[in-house]
């Protein structure tokens, strides 16, 4: 899911008109991988492995000897040479706001010029383009970057330059100017389809940032947008604030599962003579869920792990409540509707089309499942028969499954598993990876490496910076940064924006240079494109000489494989527009080509990539075996989801609304597993700040990605001829084509194109194939 992290409690820059890339964060919340179901598929000979694809075997198993650095070259960071101290980038982030000035004063006269007028998108696109580069440069430097004195100066620049998109976000000569171009019909029916979808974005855009309003309710408007990230922040402190401790007498872990963890913990509490201390999320309580036969203690575990404080209850519905009036003042009637109008979803009516649809769907298998839970809980208890399912039994009869791959492989190192990416690649697109030095200074850690994405007609497209072992005072997690989006530049008129103006032209200096190094002239395609560079950071476990290479387990692939969904569709995603390239599309669209990598992982024909000899695909038996739990856990997720609705609709504003009540109310009216009174767990359920009214999007990509496998790509996971089709119809377009038309095209579904709530309560009976594990743990 598309997400833009400040994780060091400073302001949000605003993803508006002018927006920035940002990163994907990857939550477990989303995925939590279990069984796997996968089709028969007949061997079929495979390309072998190239020299380069080989050498990232070396590269990332024997760094010592890969390509971390060239000690005879020197630049400074992502190859711009002035980039070689913090101090440059608040010299670059000056040298930038004097650009950006100039260019949005030549927007504000383009009324004075036809010619101008015809240029207006493409000038607002520029101006996005132009602080978006070195804001997501920032945002990435003061995320991953290990020296304190580069974070600092990366804060400093991510500040001023989102302040300065404040200030146009809500400027009415910019708006008042976009507007005349809208209006004006022969200049929107030539600017194309792709100018005439960035024009609408910042339209909207524009709109949702009060700009019709007068100054008063206009101030009301930023005050309360500050008052929604300060609340956020405290919120989401709230759901990492560790849970007081439970205490769990001895007697009562008697006959454990658990005959490790469970021995200690029987012996400590022997020795101390006490009862035991257990906090929730522990590996203790966790093993007391999975283990423990008598049911008071994991009651108790359970109540004390999803409890809440008063404090951040009120902090959850004053954030809740500030969304809802932030909405009614732009004249929405909710934050939902305000958050979904640019959607796929189009309106929270849809998403609960989409929502009962599903829910109807997986209603059976929950009901089967639940229902061999109960007789497993009715034998070990000796119950009447079919004893209720409490949320605190979901774990210890129905132990999570580690996961583990189709079909039997030998250990995986990383180095293996990017070869097998880069196979993959070649197959479906005639894209490669191929390792490259990075210079001295090019890299923010020695960790870092630089891999060169080869198309096999057009060169290189763009860059992957790879920086996946875990390190002190790193991020945790897995995140995809989009440090540069792609766009056409040949056409952008520079002379025309009067930069000799400025008294002192060297102050542009840096800025123009720094532009200046992200410009190609790819083979086979017209005109000057900048290229695409992305940052991939995960917390692997570092290869020593006494470990030998880092081996993945099965969850670490599947994550290293959705990241690079996202990687590619910011390299094939080639448009015209940087506010529309790759990843830069609807919330809930941009999870599919990355939920759809993972769905790659469970064909045989596939699975043999990673052995670098193998030039025939593997033949497999099928494996049936299927977590009946899994249905649980989805079931879950489609409630997480439908509240996330009604914590975003007209409800939020009643006099008498409680969050907590409108939990138990949906737990209990609509849910499988009973409330359990005296929790709150939506406190926890931090996906509310990050995706406040759009959690649905994971479970409509995952349902279209299924589809999406199925109907194509699941007979011939290695066909060139659908890669290209995929890459065609869906990858190239990146945000500038509605959604539904992609995903119409793809599946040749007509009916799917209006995008209405018809279409969604097709999606929504539409089966998950929940290959990699769409469930998550809340």
């Amino acid at each position: 899911m598309l997400a833009t992290v400040a994780r060091n409690a400073r302001p949000k820059c605003p993803r508006k008109v002018f927006r920035f890339q940002g990163c994907y964060i990857e939550n477990d919340a989303f995925r939590s991988p279990g069984s796997r179901r996968f089709a028969v598929t007949q061997a079929a000979p495979t390309i072998p492995a190239s020299v380069d694809d080989r050498a990232l075997i070396t590269l990332f198993d024997e760094p010592r000897n890969g390509f971390s650095s060239s000690p005879w070259s020197h630049t400074g960071l992502f190859g711009h040479p002035s980039l070689t101290h913090p101090r440059a980038l608040i010299s670059l982030t000056n040298s930038t706001l004097l650009r950006a000035q100039k260019l949005a004063d030549r927007i504000l006269r383009s009324r004075e010029s036809r010619d101008e007028l015809f240029k207006v998108v493409k000038n607002l696109d520029r101006l996005s383009d132009l602080l978006c580069g070195v804001i997501d440069l920032s945002e990435l430097v003061r995320n991953a970057h290990p020296d304190r004195v580069w974070v600092d100066a990366a804060n400093h620049a991510y500040e001023a330059l989102c302040e300065f998109m404040n200030i146009l976000n809500t400027h009415v000569g910019l708006y008042e100017v976009l507007k005349a171009v809208l209006s004006d019909k022969e200049i929107m029916d030539s600017i194309g389809p792709e100018a005439v979808q960035t024009a609408l974005i910042f339209w909207r855009d524009f709109e949702k940032s009060a700009i019709n309003l007068p100054p008063e309710q206009r101030d009301r408007f930023v005050a309360l947008s500050t008052e929604i990230i300060v609340l956020g922040r405290e919120f989401q402190r709230g759901v990492v604030t560790p849970r007081p401790p439970v205490s769990i007498k001895p007697e009562e872990l008697s006959g454990l599962k658990d005959q490790g963890m469970g021995v200690r913990l029987k012996l400590q509490a022997r020795f101390t003579n006490r009862d035991l201390l257990i906090y929730p999320g522990s590996l203790q309580a966790q093993m007391i869920m999975r283990a423990a036969p008598d049911e008071e203690p994991r009651r108790r575990v359970y109540v004390a792990a999803n409890s809440s404080t008063s404090q951040q209850i009120d902090i959850l519905e004053t954030m809740l409540k500030k969304r809802a009036e932030l909405s009614r003042l732009v004249g929405s009637e909710s934050f939902a509707h305000l958050t979904l109008d640019d959607k796929m979803a189009k309106s929270p009516e849809n998403v609960n089309h989409f929502l009962n649809a599903l829910k109807d769907h997986t209603a059976p298998a929950v009901k089967g499942a639940l229902r061999s839970l109960s007789l497993r809980k009715q034998e070990h208890l000796n119950t009447p028969p079919f004893p209720i399912i409490q949320a605190w039994d979901r774990d210890f009869y129905c132990p999570p499954e580690p996961p583990a791959p189709p079909i039997s492989l030998p250990p995986l190192t990383l180095g293996t598993v990017f070869m097998a990416l880069s196979r993959l690649f070649s197959h479906l697109y005639g894209i490669s990876l191929r390792p490259v030095h990075a210079a001295s200074g090019e890299v923010w850690h020695t960790d870092v490496q630089k891999l060169e994405v080869v198309d096999e007609t057009q060169g290189v497209i763009g860059w992957i910076y790879a920086d996946l072992f875990a390190r002190k005072g790193k991020p945790g997690g897995a995140a995809h940064y989009t440090v540069r989006c792609s766009r056409r530049t040949d056409d952008d008129d520079e002379v025309a924006d009067c930069l000799e103006e400025i008294p002192d032209p060297r102050r542009l200096q840096e800025s123009i240079d720094f532009e200046a190094v992200k410009r190609h002239r790819l083979p086979q395609r017209e005109g000057v494109y900048q290229l695409p560079l992305v940052v991939l950071l995960c917390e692997f476990v570092r290869p020593s000489v006494s470990r030998g290479a880092t081996v993945l387990q099965w969850h670490e692939v599947n994550t290293l494989f959705h990241e690079m969904g996202h990687a590619m569709h910011s390299m094939v995603g080639r448009t015209e527009y940087q506010n529309v390239a790759g990843t830069r599309c609807a919330t809930d669209f941009v999870e599919l080509p990355s939920i759809l990598m993972e769905h790659f992982l469970n064909s045989p024909m596939v699975l043999s990539l990673f052995n670098p000899d193998s030039t025939t695909s593997l033949a497999q038996s099928p494996n049936h075996h299927i977590d009946p739990c899994h249905a649980i856990d989805t079931y879950q997720q489609i409630l997480l989801a439908a509240l996330d609705q009604i914590y975003h609709s007209p409800a939020v504003l009643e006099r008498d609304f409680d969050s907590t009540s409108e939990y138990a109310r949906l737990q209990n009216t609509c849910g499988m597993i009973p409330y359990v009174s005296g929790t709150s767990f939506q406190t926890q359920f931090g996906h509310l700040f990050g995706y406040g009214a759009t959690y649905y999007s994971y479970l409509l990509d995952r349902a279209i990605a299924s589809r999406v496998w199925g109907n194509v790509f699941s007979k011939d996971p290695l066909s060139r001829r659908l890669g290209e089709r995929y890459k065609d119809e869906i990858l190239r377009y990146g945000g500038g084509r509605d959604p539904w038309k992609m995903v119409s095209a793809i599946l040749s579904s007509p009916e799917l194109q209006s995008g209405d709530a018809e279409a969604m309560r097709i999606v929504g009976h539409w089966r998950i194939e929940d290959e990699m594990g769409l469930s998550g743990r809340h």
